[in-house]
């Protein structure tokens, strides 16, 4: 095993190829944005057509993207990968994995499941008078807003407006909640949504989120809610709007690093 991380580096033309063997699901729809935007690195052991293991890591995340079903080989790239803190895989690997690092590394894990749900009915509508659409000329609005509503998954704000679908509850001026595409691919679009805690409970990011859902399947997309099995809010936000869960995947995550996803 090579003692750096660039041996299994993959090189940035070769990303889209591997997109395109990923796939379009609800569960690839956020590796799939990155890689043909190039936003994150690629760690593999195999070529893209034919790959034993793949890690995708998103720009500054600890949180990793596994694929493949060579369990040795998975491990192998986590070994070259500084400072991660979970990987998430398809749950019929995640119990492999886990017990491989925990037996190799001498670290206990946990396992937590990532629910992706689809809104393949009409998105409702959900009014709410400080909910709006943003568009380009709100960059400023958005930039200047608390890191927690600034959104992500885009390489700017502008890129994000453009790109990208947002809508946001404007409260004197100031973004406190916010909805928004955190990722696009050609069939789907990740929602990811926020709010600062002193305006929740008030409906805006049921508003936002319903506002940002229609202009996905006005775009010929399907929007995706993915969250953590034990975030009830979020699930309860989801099942209001219609969401019906369609795919699963599994946290193996490292036990110092244990947190709500």
């Amino acid at each position: 095993m090579a003692s750096t991380p660039e041996r299994y580096l993959l090189k940035r033309e070769a990303y889209p190829l591997l997109a395109d063997v990923v796939g379009e699901r609800p569960e690839t729809v956020i590796t799939v944005h990155q890689l043909r935007r190039g936003l994150c690195q690629v760690y593999i052991v195999g070529t893209p057509g034919h790959f034993g293991a793949v890690i995708i890591q998103g720009p500054g995340s600890t949180e990793l993207m596994g694929y493949g079903q060579d369990v040795p080989a998975l491990y192998e790239l986590l070994q070259v990968i500084p400072h991660w803190s979970c990987v998430e895989v398809v749950p019929d690997y995640a119990q492999a994995l886990g017990q491989r690092i925990e037996q190799h590394m001498g670290i206990h894990v946990w396992y937590y499941g990532d629910l992706y749900h689809v809104l393949r009915k009409p998105a409702v509508s959900w009014d709410n008078t400080a909910v709006r659409q943003l568009m380009l000329s709100d960059t400023p609005l958005l930039e200047a807003a608390p890191k927690a509503v600034r959104g992500a998954g885009f390489e700017s704000a502008e890129a994000m407006l453009t790109d990208g679908l947002v809508a946001a509850a404007i409260v004197e001026g100031q973004i406190v909640s916010i909805a928004h595409t955190s990722a696009r691919s050609r069939t789907y679009a990740d929602i990811g949504v926020a709010t600062l805690e002193p305006w929740r409970n008030r409906g805006f990011s049921s508003a936002a989120a319903a506002l940002v859902a229609q202009k996905i399947q006005e775009a010929g997309q399907i929007p995706v809610w993915s969250t953590g099995e034990e975030n009830f809010a979020s699930l309860r936000v989801a099942e209001k709007l219609g969401f019906t869960k369609e795919g699963v995947l599994t946290y193996v995550m490292l036990q110092q690093e244990r947190k709500l996803l």
